[in-house]
C-alpha cells in the first residue's frame, strides 16, 4: 500500500496508522505547498486545509497547525499561551524539528514529537487536509484526529 510513497510520507501514513486515523495519503500531481494550492488541488474550501507551521518559541520548534484561511497572530498567541516571543523558524530549523521541507510539513512523521498548538477553528470542518511529509501529498482527519494525532493544545490563533 505505502511503496509508491516516499519515505516521509510512509513515516507520516505509519503515525497515522499508530494514532488509529484511517486516512489515506493521496499523492497529487502537481506541488501543492500552500493552503491556496492544496484547496483547489483537492476542491474544498481553504479553511480546511490545516497549515503545518513551525515556529521557534523560547529556544523551542512549535508547531502551530493552522487553518489554511488564518493567518497566525505570533504576538496574540504568544500572550495567550504565557510564553515568550514567537518567531518563524528558518527552512533549515524546519527541516531538522521535522525531517520535512516547508510546503510539505505534515502533522506527525517528525523525528521526535514537537510541541503543538492547533487552530480552534478546523473543528468548523468536518473533514480537513493535511501535507503528507512531502508538498505533493496530502491526507484526510477530521479535527480530534488531529488534536490526538498531534497531542496538541487547542487555541486561537489569530
Amino acid at each position: 500500500m505505502t511503496e509508491h510513497l516516499s519515505t516521509r510520507s510512509r513515516l507520516v501514513h505509519d503515525a497515522l496508522r499508530a494514532a488509529g486515523i484511517p486516512g489515506e495519503i493521496v499523492v497529487l500531481p502537481d506541488a501543492a505547498s500552500t493552503a491556496v494550492l492544496a484547496a483547489a488541488a483537492l476542491g474544498v474550501e481553504v479553511g480546511a486545509i490545516a497549515n503545518s507551521l513551525v515556529f521557534q518559541c523560547d529556544g523551542a520548534p512549535l508547531l502551530v497547525m493552522t487553518s489554511g484561511a488564518h493567518r497566525v497572530d505570533t504576538a496574540a498567541l504568544a500572550g495567550r499561551i504565557g510564553r515568550g516571543r514567537i518567531s518563524r523558524a528558518t527552512p533549515e530549523q524546519v527541516r531538522e524539528a521535522t525531517g520535512q521541507a516547508i510546503g510539505g510539513v505534515a502533522p506527525a512523521g517528525h523525528p521526535a514529537p514537537l510541541e503543538t498548538l492547533v487552530d480552534e477553528d478546523l473543528a468548523r470542518y468536518p473533514q480537513i487536509w493535511a501535507a503528507g511529509g512531502t508538498p505533493h501529498t496530502v491526507f484526510p482527519m477530521t479535527f480530534d484526529e488531529l488534536v490526538r494525532l498531534t497531542g496538541g493544545r487547542v487555541v486561537s490563533v489569530v
